[in-house]
């Protein structure tokens, strides 16, 4: 295992550097993108019958459980370190259309997605069951904020937009991971699923996250409170991570929902009432540096998992629609919630195209398609799952930027033709 860990991080620190010094790439995108040409360039190395390092590549990545190191690992972390910096008065102003995003969203899309997925399958002659598709649906729905927000910022963005768009995300991953294992519950089960059970079941899980993570968030709290003592309260923090995660496990309830609410516990109530300005800072600079290695590494895991999925011409005839119904499916469980509204809350021209082409797929997906278990239709699955992901990450996070300064521009001209008019 030591062996594997020294193997990956040298690669990271070596698709980070490069990207750092001759691309120049937002990082995350940038290493993805560097471990996605590593893999093609060795793909195409077999093919020329130069197989030796393809394999060793094979047979090494084979051995890190991706749906573990991501779900049971690093999912904690990332969750706790991005609800942290969230400042929670302004993501209050916001609860109710993120609140809609986050639940009813992720259902409406799960359905959505689900379905169109289980036609175009079988339109290529993929027969899926209904029920799989939708497992399909639920795995696709989470929106990864990790690669757009660096970009968002060097950007520009304005503040609200950056807090819906991180608010949102933070709480349908866990919202989508409860719904998914909800799902492939009953597919595993062959079990069929009735609303009031599924209703039951999504309220201990997420129900008992929230509980969770206020009760673990308040203990963490008053150890911190209680001294001043920089080096003692990053360890409280951290333990409440994997300790807090680990106990979720245990106790079956969503351990991302517990770990948003405790990162905006100790991320507004403790940092407020119980840090110094040292032990804030440190605080800050322990979780961002936690925050953008594992991102790292994500991403080129991400990159370099290429090596491992079968492909088939017909899984990209699938992937390409469904990335439009993806599209179209947030345009509209967006844009509807902020016109209904509009009246009570003020919300900038240009949120809906940005909250759209903003929401990326990413790590979390692809964890819960790797985490499926053998079946004939695991493959496709996976496989239509990684591609959607690649072209969100690749091409809706280099383009984001663009959209942003188009839309903050606009925003900028129109108060100012306002003020004039005035």
């Amino acid at each position: 295992m030591l062996e594997i860990a020294a193997i990956f991080i040298t690669i990271t620190a070596l698709f980070a550097w490069f990207n750092y010094r001759f691309i120049k790439l937002p990082a995350t995108i940038g290493v993805m993108i560097i471990a996605l040409v590593a893999s093609v360039l060795l793909i195409a190395l077999t093919h020329v019958g130069f197989d030796a390092i393809t394999d060793w590549a094979e047979t090494w990545l084979g051995q890190i459980n991706f749906n573990a190191l991501l779900m049971d690992g690093m999912l904690s972390f990332l969750l706790f370190a991005g609800a942290l910096h969230v400042d929670f008065s302004k993501l209050k102003r916001y609860r109710y259309s993120i609140s809609f995003l986050a639940t009813i969203g992720v259902v409406i899309s799960t359905l959505v997605i689900g379905t169109a997925a289980w036609w175009l399958f079988l339109t290529f002659h993929l027969e899926i069951p209904y029920l799989y598709c939708l497992v399909f649906g639920a795995l696709i729905s989470p929106t990864d904020p990790i690669a757009v927000l660096g970009i968002m910022r060097s950007a520009g963005a304005p503040e609200d937009m950056e807090i819906k768009i991180v608010g949102e995300s933070l709480f349908n991953d866990g919202v989508a991971v409860v719904v998914f294992t909800l799902l492939l519950g009953a597919v595993t089960a062959g079990e069929a699923l009735t609303v009031s059970h599924s209703a039951l079941l999504f309220l201990e899980e997420a129900g008992g996250g929230i509980l969770l993570g206020l009760v673990m968030g308040y203990i963490a709290y008053r150890m911190m409170k209680s001294i001043d003592q920089y080096q003692i309260e990053v360890l409280v923090s951290l333990a409440l991570v994997l300790g807090g995660y680990t106990l979720a496990t245990h106790l079956h309830v969503s351990g991302p929902i517990a770990m948003v609410i405790a990162g905006l516990f100790i991320g507004n109530r403790g940092r407020e009432h119980a840090m110094s300005d040292t032990t804030r800072r440190y605080v800050d600079g322990f979780w961002e540096l936690i925050d953008e290695i594992l991102n790292a590494v994500l991403f080129v895991l991400i990159g370099l998992e290429l090596l491992l999925i079968p492909f088939e011409w017909s899984y990209l005839m699938v992937a390409a629609p469904l990335i439009i119904v993806i599209l179209v499916t947030r345009f509209i469980t967006i844009g509807l919630p902020l016109m209904a509204i509009k009246h009570w809350v003020d919300y900038r021209r240009g949120t809906t195209r940005v909250l759209t082409w903003g929401g990326l797929r990413g790590g979390i997906s692809v964890a819960l398609a790797l985490g499926l278990p053998e079946s004939e239709y695991r493959n496709a699955v996976v496989m239509v799952t990684y591609i959607i992901v690649l072209f969100s990450i690749v091409v809706q996070g280099l383009t984001i930027g663009k959209l942003v300064k188009s839309v903050a521009g606009s925003s900028s001209e129109s108060e100012r033709e306002s003020h004039s008019g005035h």
